[in-house]
């Protein structure tokens, strides 16, 4: 599936659930699905800066397309890290950096997060399309 068919398929998910509580509940659930890192990348070295938790996110590339596993402290910015990485993970790194990410606006994500888990989902967006810019130049 393309980027953008994910996100259409997600913002077909969100739209089954009437209020946010439920769609936060959809979230929590999706970040009991994200594929962890593992234990030796729990580090300093894979947070992602400009987290309100703890979110560590790890970038692998095989056979020209890049797959992230990640892990948070905090059980929705583990959903919303899940969010990301099913949307972004599996494509090239051409894809994930010019990855219009228009589901985030769609299903009203921001408006319904906090200023700071707003600007961690943000800071999540940034740095995996940064890894993406370097898993290619490095390739």
């Amino acid at each position: 599936m393309t980027i953008n068919e994910i996100q259409d398929e997600l913002i077909e998910d969100f739209s089954f659930y009437q209020d946010w509580m439920e769609k936060y509940e959809y979230i929590i659930q999706l970040g009991k699905e994200v594929p962890l890192i593992k234990e030796e990348y729990k580090k300093d070295d894979y947070i992602i800066k400009g987290c309100q938790s703890k979110v560590w996110l790890y970038p692998e590339l095989r056979d020209g397309k890049v797959y992230f596993t990640a892990d948070s402290d905090a059980i929705i910015t583990k959903g919303l890290v899940s969010l990301m990485v099913k949307v972004l993970s599996g494509h090239t790194p051409q894809e994930i950096a010019q990855a219009d990410l228009y589901f985030i606006d769609e299903i009203g994500l921001k408006e319904h997060l906090s200023p700071t888990r707003a600007n961690g989902l943000l800071s999540m967006v940034k740095q995996m399309k940064l890894y993406a810019v370097a898993l290619q130049m490095r390739d």
